[in-house]
């Protein structure tokens, strides 16, 4: 499995946790929608920025992060978060609504 395809299944997790889990689903839809596309970007760039850093502490072989600490390697990260950001917002709005 590519790492686009992990953080593109983790995106779709996102999308499907804050659309169906009970308390966070409720307080999730109460955003208004540009607060919500900005919590999932938040809440993505977040998540590149940790594997980023883990692997440019040195941890990235230990913990199956295929990134390289250089700038190529933040590149391909910009990358897999733009495909994360396009298969969580997809996500989002194919989900039916409760």
């Amino acid at each position: 499995m590519t790492t686009t395809q992990l953080t593109s299944i983790a995106a779709v997790i996102l999308s499907l946790a804050c659309s169906y889990l009970p308390g966070l689903s409720a307080w999730y839809e109460a955003l208004n929608s540009a607060a919500k596309r900005l919590l999932m970007l938040g809440l993505l760039v977040l998540a590149a920025a940790g594997a980023f850093s883990l692997a440019c502490a040195g941890f990235g072989p230990n913990l199956g992060i295929p990134l390289a600490c250089y700038q190529q390697g933040a590149f391909g990260l910009l990358q897999t978060l733009i495909m994360a950001l396009v298969a969580n917002q997809a996500t989002y709005l194919i989900t039916p609504k409760r």
